[in-house]
């Protein structure tokens, strides 16, 4: 991990270094702004610590610039006259932490910490961007059309949505589609099936535990809410969550507060919610296994995915966005679809939506000729109504 210094201050420039190195970290130093930039411009830094009041360009401008140029680095400030106000701004600018001199080396060696698991997290997230499966929303019908132009003007907010529809039909792909597009892009997006966890599981997982909460709670575990910190938090299934769980999500969501499992300490977070559901939550409120509250909380954008068999004319763009797909990934050779192989599928009750169409479609391209035929379907994909 490679570490900048910018102080004006030789002392604490050169003692900081010293320190962070001895610790295994890769560090330069900077002793004013303007330097600070000529620096990041040239390399890549993971962290950046920054004094605020700095003869010239401030740390302040330090910290715009980085940000307004897009440059992926964690800024932590420093500062031997911070206060609260001060450390509030620095972190709605874009810091990701703030420290006051005299330093402490555990709370520079957390913060580290922290980045490097942060800078983990967007890591992967932008992995699964250049990911090919999942990254576009194929289709020109008319419920895709209207779901395009709602994400375009929800993205932009930090409105909660809730996304409703059948498995498979591209709910994942809605909420990743409105992070993407949101000013958190650039910030973790994490996401989490609340029907794949345990019940005895879900709260540790979405809030995070302390070491000794539990018999297996062997060290300090941080929840997708502190995961998700600053950025986006996908609650897929969310129908399917306990009702002590739901509790302590709408908390967060009216406070912006957590504690972890086994700890009364509060931590405040400031993630985005978007959350999904196969079933009617209505119908489950009604049940007793949802709260009308947390209802309300989620729902102030409700998006409706269509189902395949609701969006028809979208097959023969999703059966070509497939091959091609499908041959990138596997190295088969793409495969055309006549007209009368494209017009079968089109007949088909897809009970899977969008999931079953990629099997299907993976499937004749290995049994089906060249190009895929009409009783290539009818011979491979059953049934066909």
């Amino acid at each position: 991990m490679k570490i900048l210094v910018v102080d004006d201050e030789r002392a604490i420039r050169n003692s900081l270094k010293e320190i962070l190195t001895d610790e295994g970290y890769s560090v330069e130093t900077a002793q004013d702004g303007a330097e600070a930039l000529s620096v990041v411009e040239k390399e890549k830094f993971d962290v950046v610590f920054c004094d605020i009041k700095m003869p010239g360009m401030d740390g302040t401008e330090v910290l715009d610039k980085i940000v307004a140029e897009g440059i992926d680095s964690a800024v932590v400030m420093i500062s031997g006259h911070g206060d609260i106000e001060t450390a509030v701004e620095c972190i709605k600018k874009g810091a990701f932490d703030f420290i006051q001199k005299p330093l402490d080396l555990n709370r520079i060696l957390i913060t580290i910490k922290n980045a490097s698991e942060r800078a983990t997290i967007v890591s992967e997230n932008r992995s699964l961007r250049k990911k090919v499966y999942g990254q576009k929303m194929i289709g020109e019908s008319q419920p895709m059309v209207h779901i395009k132009e709602l994400i375009s003007k929800v993205a932009p907010t930090d409105a909660r949505v809730l996304i409703t529809g059948p498995n498979g039909s591209g709910k994942e792909l809605v909420a990743r589609s409105l992070h993407e597009q949101s000013a958190r892009s650039a910030m973790p997006y994490v996401e989490v099936n609340c029907a794949a966890i345990p019940s005895e599981l879900i709260e540790s997982e979405l809030f995070g535990h302390e070491k000794g909460a539990f018999t297996s709670a062997i060290k300090q575990h941080k929840g997708k809410f502190e995961q998700a910190d600053n950025g986006t938090l996908f609650l897929d299934e969310i129908g399917d969550m306990s009702l002590a769980a739901q509790a302590k999500v709408l908390r967060i969501l009216q406070e912006k507060k957590l504690s972890r499992v086994g700890s009364d300490k509060d931590i405040t977070v400031d993630v985005r919610v978007i959350a999904a559901t196969n079933k009617n939550l209505r119908e489950e409120i009604e049940k007793g296994n949802f709260r009308e509250d947390l209802y309300h909380r989620l729902s102030v954008i409700v998006i409706q995915v269509p189902s395949l068999d609701e969006r028809k004319e979208d097959i023969p763009l999703l059966v070509d966005y497939f091959v091609k797909q499908i041959s990138t990934e596997s190295g088969m050779p793409a495969k055309k679809f006549s007209e009368g192989a494209i017009a079968t599928l089109q007949e088909k009750k897809w009970t899977g939506n969008i999931r079953e169409l990629r099997n299907v479609v993976e499937r004749l391209m290995i049994l089906g000729g060249n190009p895929v035929s009409e009783q290539d379907v009818s011979l491979y994909v059953s049934p066909v109504q």
